[in-house]
């Protein structure tokens, strides 16, 4: 009965299991964004590798900044201006006068700027003229005045319009002067202006004027004497200077006299016929002179046998 068997139920031994199978997670939307993330990180590195700035000559370069520079701090204090703003702030009558006031104090600097500055022209040295002839017109009272007070009014700038006449004149004569175009064009326009000045009933207050004639007649005279040293005085006549000292004189009620007569004393032969003197040779119409002057001289020309 051994061989019966027992009632309790059979056990059977199975394989113990290792791992235990997991069901496949279903994936959700925070999986997709992670996975999005990644792969626009991925694509950042990739373009990164190529980009120029990640070049290692690029990287290695070290780009130079300009220094700033420092204004100002803590140590703020009133100062002078520097020179060459100061001279910016100066109008052309205030730098002359700094400038004359240095000359006057150092000689030597004054002679260095003589000898170094440009010569005036002619149309400068009339500019200036001018501005001094228009401060005398600005001083003339308005209306009716009497003699005296007008001549006290006006005294003063008609004294410095005729000093800086006087000062100017030597400038454009000769032996400084070598051009005698120059000149002239320079006593012209001087004489112009002296022509302006006012006029006087009482001789007291007309010897300012009548003193400029003189002076101006004297350096006609000279430039005269020198242009007749050069070509017989040809371009007195050729530029018509002869007839415009002639209409000056008589704008001058005469005051041009010995301008005049130097004139007829160097180059006769550029007056009129009737004033020429005795045996010159301008008062022979067939001089070759005169044929000269009147265009009808011509040399003969021989025909035939030497």
């Amino acid at each position: 009965m051994n061989a019966l068997l027992s009632p309790q139920p059979p056990t059977f031994n199975l394989p113990c299991e290792t791992s235990r199978a997991v069901p496949p997670s279903i994936p959700t939307a925070s999986h997709f964004a992670m996975a999005s993330r990644k792969r626009k990180a991925d694509d950042n590195t990739d373009e990164m590798s190529v980009s120029p700035m990640s070049s290692p000559r690029t990287t290695s370069r070290q780009l130079a900044r300009p220094s700033k520079k420092v204004r100002g701090g803590g140590d703020v204090a009133g100062r002078p201006l520097p020179l060459p703003r100061l001279l910016e702030t100066l109008d052309n009558s205030q730098l002359r006068s700094v400038l004359q006031t240095i000359c006057e104090r150092h000689p030597d600097i004054g002679r260095e700027v003589v000898t170094s500055a440009p010569r005036p022209s002619v149309a400068s040295a009339l500019e200036v003229i001018g501005e001094y002839q228009e401060k005398l017109q600005a001083a003339v009272p308005f209306g009716q005045s009497s003699s005296d007070y007008t001549y006290f009014r006006v005294k003063q700038p008609l004294v410095a319009l005729i000093d800086a006449i006087s000062d100017f004149t030597p400038q454009f004569l000769p032996p400084v002067e070598q051009q005698t175009t120059v000149s002239l064009q320079y006593l012209d326009g001087a004489t112009k202006i002296i022509h302006s000045l006012p006029d006087w009933e009482s001789q007291q207050y007309r010897h300012h004027k009548d003193g400029a004639y003189d002076e101006i007649s004297n350096a006609w005279a000279l430039v005269i004497t020198e242009a007749a040293k050069r070509g017989g005085g040809f371009l007195l006549h050729q530029g018509g200077w002869d007839q415009k000292l002639a209409r000056h004189n008589q704008q001058s009620g005469g005051k041009l006299g010995q301008a005049m007569n130097a004139m007829a004393a160097q180059v006769p032969w550029t007056g009129s016929s009737t004033n020429a003197p005795a045996g010159s040779s301008l008062s022979d119409p067939n001089s070759i002179l005169n044929q000269i002057i009147s265009g009808a001289y011509s040399s003969p020309v021989r025909v035939g046998p030497w």
